[in-house]
């Protein structure tokens, strides 16, 4: 089962993060990002925090499970999704462990159809 969009919509309007925030859907399923940094993601309309000891550390339980088969267990934060002040602690605690993302690599511009011809 693929996450809704009203699901990852709540999860915005919860965390009151405003543009810093974001999401990109990948595989049926949305990354959530934090200034750019993967912080989270949604599966099965279930939010799951990268798992960072700056995380652990704020949260009162943690229950830990793969977002998808064969992924590596991240924190469950279904039942804090009601906590605004909570949740927005433990994005920006995860995004501030966090390395910053690697610079992508610019793109080689591309030959026209007449140079190719040529």
């Amino acid at each position: 089962m693929s996450t809704d969009t009203d699901f990852i919509e709540y999860v915005h309007e919860q965390a009151g993060l405003g543009g810093s925030l974001t999401s990109k859907k990948m595989f049926g399923e949305y990354g959530i990002y934090f200034d750019g940094k993967i912080v989270a993601v949604a599966a099965d309309n279930s939010l799951f925090l990268k798992p960072t000891d700056a995380g652990r550390a704020l949260l009162p339980n943690v229950t830990e499970a793969q977002p998808w088969p064969e992924a590596k267990a991240w924190f469950v934060l279904d039942e804090f999704l009601d906590d605004t002040e909570l949740l927005q602690r433990l994005i920006r605690a995860t995004a501030d462990a966090l390395p910053a993302p690697k610079p992508k690599p610019a793109k080689k511009p591309r030959k026209s159809a007449k140079a190719k011809k040529q």
